[in-house]
C-alpha cells in the first residue's frame, strides 16, 4: 500500500527536530500550523454548503443524517451525533455516528475494522438505512476501506451521500455524490491526523450539523430553541433562551416554562403571541417548527 502521495502522510519540513525543541517552540509550531486549518475549509464551503441542503432535504423527508468513519475520523463523527441531542433536542435516531468496530473502538482501537468493506456495509444495513438518509463518509486519507463500502451502499439504495477528506482528489471523493476536501498540509507529528486533519473534520462537522438544524427550525434568531434541559444548569440555560427570544423577566419566563411543559421553543411563542400551549403548540406544527414564521 503507497501512501507516499497523502500530504496527510508527508513529512513537515518545518518539525523534522520536533524532539529536539523546547516545549514553548513546540507549541508555537503548533499553533501556527494550525492557524492554516480555517482557511483550507473555507476553500470547501460549496461542497459543505451543497451537502447541508441535502441533509436539510433529508430531515424534512424524515430521513436521518449518518457519519461513518474509523479511528479519529469515526470518534469526531460520534460526537457531533452525539451533541445534537441536548443541543437540539433531536431524537439519538436522527443523527448516528457509526465508527468501524463499534463503540468500543472510541476507547480501544479494533484491529483490521476499518480495512472492511463489507463491515461499513453492514453497519447501515443494521441500523436500516434508507433512500431518504444522507451518509457522510469521513476519512483523513480519503481511502478508507470501510467508509468506502459503507457510501456504496448508500448508493447502491439511493440515499444521498457526502465524503469528508483532508487529501486532495481522495478516492472516497469517487464513492460520494458531493466530495468535500480540506486538505491542512502535513501535521507537525508525521501521520497524527488527529492533529490539524481532525480540527479540520471537526469543523466541517459543526456546519453540517449546525446549518442543518437551523435549516429544519431549530433556531430562532441565535438561540437554541429545542434545546433539552436535562440537567440544572440546561434548565436555567433555557430560561435566559426565554428571556433572550421574549425580552421577558426571570420570573415569566419560569412561570411559561412550566406552563409549556419545559419546552422552549412553545415557551417563546406563547409568550410573544399569547397564546396557550396548544394553541401555540398548533401554530407551530403549521409553521414547521419555525419560531419566526409562527410569530409573523
Amino acid at each position: 500500500m503507497d501512501l507516499s502521495h497523502l500530504t496527510t502522510e508527508n513529512r513537515n519540513q518545518k518539525t523534522m527536530q520536533l524532539d529536539e525543541l523546547s516545549i514553548e517552540k513546540v507549541l508555537t509550531l503548533m499553533n501556527e500550523e494550525d492557524h492554516n486549518v480555517p482557511e483550507s475549509v473555507k476553500q470547501a464551503l460549496p461542497n459543505i454548503e451543497a451537502a447541508v441542503q441535502v441533509i436539510i432535504q433529508s430531515f424534512q423527508n424524515e430521513g436521518r443524517l449518518i457519519y461513518m468513519g474509523a479511528g479519529t475520523s469515526g470518534r469526531l463523527g460520534v460526537l457531533d451525533a452525539a451533541e445534537c441531542v441536548p443541543t437540539f433536542g433531536t431524537e439519538p435516531e436522527m443523527v448516528q455516528g457509526l465508527i468501524a468496530g463499534g463503540m468500543q473502538a472510541m476507547t480501544v482501537a479494533v484491529e483490521g475494522a476499518e480495512d472492511s468493506p463489507t463491515l461499513g456495509r453492514e453497519d447501515l444495513e443494521a441500523i436500516h438505512l434508507t433512500a431518504n438518509d444522507t451518509v457522510v463518509g469521513i476519512a483523513a486519507s480519503g481511502r478508507t476501506p470501510y467508509v468506502i463500502g459503507g457510501l456504496d451502499y448508500a448508493n447502491q439504495i439511493g440515499a444521498s451521500t457526502v465524503s469528508l477528506a483532508c487529501n486532495f482528489d481522495a478516492l472516497i471523493s469517487q464513492h460520494a455524490t458531493i466530495n468535500i476536501e480540506v486538505e491542512v498540509g502535513p501535521e507537525i507529528l508525521t501521520g497524527s491526523t488527529r492533529l490539524k486533519s481532525g480540527t479540520a473534520q471537526k469543523l466541517v462537522l459543526n456546519m453540517l450539523s449546525t446549518a442543518s438544524m437551523i435549516g429544519i427550525g431549530k433556531v430562532y434568531k441565535n438561540l437554541m430553541v429545542d434545546v433539552k434541559p436535562t440537567n440544572e444548569k440546561l434548565v436555567e440555560r433555557a430560561k435566559r433562551i426565554i428571556m433572550a427570544a421574549t425580552d421577558c423577566t426571570y420570573d415569566v419566563a419560569a412561570t411559561q416554562f412550566s406552563a409549556a411543559n419545559e419546552d422552549v421553543k412553545l415557551a417563546i411563542v406563547m409568550i410573544l403571541t399569547d397564546l396557550s400551549a396548544n394553541e401555540a403548540k398548533e401554530r407551530l406544527t403549521q409553521a414547521h417548527g419555525f419560531v419566526r414564521q409562527t410569530i409573523q
